[in-house]
């Protein structure tokens, strides 16, 4: 069986695209390799910024021959049927064959199609996958149609095997396939002839050139931690940039270049983010000051000089960078000292969206929700509210301009250099965590009450401009969002009904939003007061209402009737979210399911604990059991109702009961029940649940003994409220008719 070796040689291919394109030849020719027949062993490919490579090993020397065998149309059928049948088959009228069937005589073609030679067929598959490569972004070049992501030079295609080597003929656009290849661009630019995949791989590193990606970003990283462990420093670990770098190179060589000391006052994730970006350097930093001190750039050559060259020149470019980023920073500094409020009045110019205002408006709604949050996380609301109204500020400063990303960690450098206290400096760090699972959770409670009300905020504000995700769609993250108030409140211990805030933000943004006139927005500024004190939008209403002379007007009519709906949905997403969180720790979606089915749902910690102590009880004997008895009780009980027209729900007597184990089961369910109204009241599930176990027996030794649908009627309606008596007693703790058996 032959090997395949295929490398397709063109200008440098951006490092983002590399693995990408790795992947995308090769199942696009194995895919096509199998379908034409050609079975294979093994399949790798391997790119550099110049080629992609890949290797087939154990391929098929032909396809196989194939016979299929097809049924026609009837015999007598009309001419143009069988010339049809004879078209797509590939034969004449004499190559059929009339065969009878229960339906009558009917023409069967045997059709055989023989095996090809492999290199036919890889010339098709490669021609193919090359015209149609899908590239996220690719370019034509001379007069030919033929694109790819930078001019392609050319192709080599080879099989071999023992008995030698065979070059698969191709010709694209004027791109003829070979058995040459070439070395590195600088070191070793001539062509090199392969007769396999080892001699290529071999030849190719005599020519400076590292074929496998993996095995340069190893080389580079290992390089960088020997050259800086020698210097008493040590590299900031960062595997995407390192992934990228080795992307930029056929041959690594690492150099180590010093920052000159006017750059080394700059705090250290502004040099790191600065020589990321432009300069693609890793950062360097002294373990026993944090400060980083050099950088390592990775160069494509050697160089007679060692890359001292090479050195100079990227010191030269790095100070002119470092030199904006210290300017930046100076000027930020002086503008912070003198106040924060500069910054966050010019964010009065910047849109946030364009139905939900500016960010100075959106700032001014998260500092009073982060008031209102601040006694339920333990945090100061004073802190609170001056952390949010500056924690934004920096948007505006220069470096923030310059790095986006370095948003959020500058306000914490500009507020602490504007004399504000610690917890606000850190709450403008903070308050954007958790941007993603893996994220840490901000725990002081000034950054927690802050990061709440900017997810909050942002959550209620499109929910109440109706701008929701739907499907895949989630251009402002909303999911993210939640699942970030989401572990804010759960890793943090925090109880509060998030229902009450929803409501609050909702009515903020409707008085941003609405045109209404004096009257309208004091009356919504005294609803948004009453929520304060009721919790509830609907008490909070009904208290304004009350104290109301005259007909309401009809945007306020409107708004009691449908913020509750928004913020029913709202919960409703957050509960979506909850379960997929959940899911993630092994909580299963019925357990989740019959914990939201319970009154105080928005309440997130208080539903986590109930779930978890369900998704435990039911993974034991005792809760799959009792779940079974509840069941039963439970259909037993809807049916008798459902054909009576009654309610069974006035309670069984024991002195109607006529078993032993019926009266076991009532003394049961009366020394449990209230043990378990306790530990629920008390938050204890996990009490709570060891009372419901105690059902299990008694339960189970009902149904064992007792017919419920019994002849003597004052019987059976004993015994269907004792049922009504399970179903209350176990339904305190879930809706146990969402868990699945």
């Amino acid at each position: 069986m032959p090997d395949l070796l295929i490398e397709l040689f063109s200008e440098e291919i951006p490092a983002r695209m590399q693995r990408r394109a790795g992947e995308d030849l090769k199942k696009r020719m194995t895919d096509g390799l199998v379908e034409a027949g050609l079975t294979y062993a093994g399949a790798h490919a391997l790119t550099t910024p110049r080629r992609l490579t890949l290797a087939i090993d154990g391929l098929l020397a032909e396809s196989p021959t194939v016979r299929e065998e097809r049924k026609g149309p009837k015999v007598g059928a009309p001419d143009k049927a069988i010339e049809g049948f004879l078209r797509g088959a590939g034969l004449t009228r004499d190559q059929l064959e009339e065969r009878d069937t229960p339906k009558g005589a009917v023409y069967f073609a045997s059709i055989e199609k023989p095996g090809r030679p492999a290199a036919e067929i890889i010339a098709e598959v490669l021609e193919t996958t090359i015209r149609n490569f899908p590239w996220p972004k690719s370019m034509r070049w001379g007069s030919g149609p033929l694109k790819w992501v930078r001019p392609l030079h050319s192709i080599l295609c080879l099989l071999s095997d023992e008995a030698g080597i065979e070059v698969v003929q191709l010709d694209i656009d004027g791109i003829k396939s070979g058995n040459t290849t070439q070395g590195h661009r600088f070191m070793e630019p001539g062509e090199i002839a392969v007769s396999g995949f080892d001699d290529y791989a071999t030849k190719l590193k005599r020519a400076n050139v590292v074929l496998d990606p993996a095995e340069r970003a190893d080389a580079i990283w290992q390089d960088a931690t020997n050259q800086a462990f020698a210097n008493g420093l040590e590299v900031v670990e960062d595997k995407g940039l390192l992934a990228e770098v080795a992307g930029l190179v056929e041959w690594p060589v690492v150099l180590l270049g010093a920052i000159d000391d006017e750059f080394l006052s700059l705090p250290p994730e502004v040099l790191q983010t600065s020589m990321k970006e432009h300069q693609k350097f890793f950062s360097v930093r002294n373990p026993k000051t944090g400060r980083i001190e050099k950088f390592i750039t990775v160069a494509n050559r050697e160089t007679a000089d060692n890359g001292a060259t090479i050195l100079a020149g990227n010191q030269k470019v790095l100070s002119a960078r470092l030199a904006d980023a210290k300017f930046f920073w100076e000027n930020d500094l002086r503008v912070a000292k003198e106040g924060m409020e500069t910054w966050t009045e010019a964010l009065g110019s910047v849109t946030f969206h364009n139905k939900l205002g500016t960010q100075a408006d959106r700032i001014n709604r998260i500092a009073a929700l982060a008031r209102e949050i601040a006694p339920v996380v333990g945090a100061d609301a004073d802190l609170s509210e001056q952390a949010a109204q500056v924690a934004k500020a920096d948007l505006s400063s220069e470096m923030v301009y310059e790095f986006p990303e370095l948003q959020g960690l500058m306000g914490r450098y500009y507020a602490e250099a504007a004399g504000l206290p610690q917890e606000v400096a850190n709450a403008c760090e903070n308050h954007y965590s958790p941007l993603g699972p893996s994220d840490d959770v901000p725990t002081e409670p000034v950054s927690v009450a802050v990061a709440l009300a900017d997810k909050l905020d942002t959550l209620t504000g499109f929910w109440a401009v109706d701008e929701k995700p739907t499907g895949s769609k989630d251009p402002f993250a909303l999911r993210r969002a939640a699942l970030g108030v989401i572990r804010l409140v759960i890793e943090n211990d925090a109880r509060s009904h998030l229902d009450r805030f929803f409501d609050a933000q909702l009515l903020r943004h409707e008085m941003a939003q609405s045109q209404g006139d004096a009257e309208s927005q004091e009356l919504m500024g005294d609803m948004l007061k009453e929520i304060g004190k009721h919790g509830v939008f609907g008490s909070a209403v009904r208290t304004v209402l009350d104290t109301f002379d005259g007909d309401l007007p009809k945007h306020l009519e409107e708004l009691k009737n449908s913020l509750p709906d928004v913020s029913k949905d709202l919960l409703g997403f957050f509960h979506d979210r909850l379960k997929v969180f959940l899911r993630d720790q092994g909580i299963r979606h019925d357990v989740i399911d019959a914990c939201i089915a319970m009154d105080g749902n928005d309440d997130l910690t208080l539903l986590v604990k109930r779930a978890r102590a369900l998704e435990d009880f039911m993974k034991s004997d005792d809760g799959t059991n009792l779940l079974q008895g509840y069941k039963r009780a439970n259909n037993i009980l809807t049916q008798a109702e459902a054909k009576d027209g009654v309610e069974y729900s006035y309670g069984g007597d024991v002195k109607f009961a006529e078993e032993p184990s019926e009266v076991a089961l009532f003394e049961a369910l009366a020394a449990n029940e209230g043990a378990i109204s306790s530990a629920i009241e008390a938050e204890d599930f996990a009490a709570a649940m060891g009372s419901m176990a105690a059902l299990r027996s008694p339960v189970d030794a009902f149904f064992e003994a007792v017919q419920v649908n019994t002849d003597n009627e004052v019987v059976r309606r004993n015994r269907l409220n004792l049922l009504h008596q399970i179903r209350t007693v176990c339904g305190q703790v879930a809706d146990l008719t969402k868990v699945e058996g």
